[in-house]
């Protein structure tokens, strides 16, 4: 079964500095139809103002993704990591037994458009962690690269979760397939640009939720750039 979560359907908050789309349950959007997916939990699409970003704060046990598609991320923690993320890199943080860590869009003329994804953990209280890694554009052309996985395969960060995470970029007659597992879900999320998704047309910020489904093809896009989850059931 393929179910269509449509861009506009998601939460949306503005906070002046951040706007914000949710497309599960978060901080002021509650929907009890929404609240995660398997065991992906949240992916929200922010866009943090010039000069602007989210002030030191604390996580604990959860997996953080974060995936810039504009801009630049100003990351620090209490790690004592202190990176910045761009785009076509990848930053895993794990949360672990506590972490406090801040975000910042230190540029004074371009919005930071990036998106915030947690996944829940497969094990509590582990010690946090930091990984950030670059992918190039012409290994996700036309294919699925895996860019998160538990056992960092393929080079992808290595994530304490039932979960991998692939990221493509479509256009014109590139096309992917994917065979998926028996008793896993899928989700597909579509970052920007246009793409088919086993027949359905997506557009940026839509996603398709996959259950006992056992193909996905990618094919018919128009400047796409996608994420592909395989989760936990």
């Amino acid at each position: 079964m393929m179910t269509l979560r449509l861009s506009q359907e998601r939460g949306y908050a503005d906070h002046g500095w951040l706007k914000s789309f949710h497309s599960f349950s978060f901080a002021g959007y509650h929907d009890p139809r929404h609240m995660g997916f398997g065991n992906l939990r949240v992916i929200n699409e922010d866009r943090i103002a010039p000069g602007t970003g989210f002030g030191a704060h604390g996580h604990r046990d959860m997996e953080i993704i974060s995936y810039v598609m504009q801009g630049a991320l100003s990351h620090k923690d209490s790690m004592g990591n202190e990176q910045t993320i761009v785009p076509g890199e990848v930053q895993r943080m794990s949360a672990g037994s506590g972490v406090v860590h801040s975000e910042h869009n230190h540029a004074q003329g371009e919005t930071t458009h990036f998106l915030q994804i947690w996944v829940l953990p497969a094990r509590e209280g582990i010690e946090p962690g930091y990984e950030q890694k670059a992918f190039p554009e012409a290994e996700k052309r036309g294919r699925l690269r895996l860019v998160a996985s538990p056992d960092g395969a393929e080079g992808s960060v290595t994530l304490n979760a039932d979960a991998r995470l692939f990221a493509g970029l479509f256009d014109g007659a590139e096309a992917a397939e994917m065979v998926l597992p028996a008793g896993r879900k899928t989700y597909v999320h579509l970052v920007s640009g246009e793409l088919t998704v086993n027949g359905q047309r997506l557009t940026g910020g839509d996603a398709a939720l996959l259950d006992n489904e056992s193909r996905l093809h990618l094919a018919q896009g128009k400047h796409a750039e996608v994420l592909v989850f395989d989760l936990q059931a």
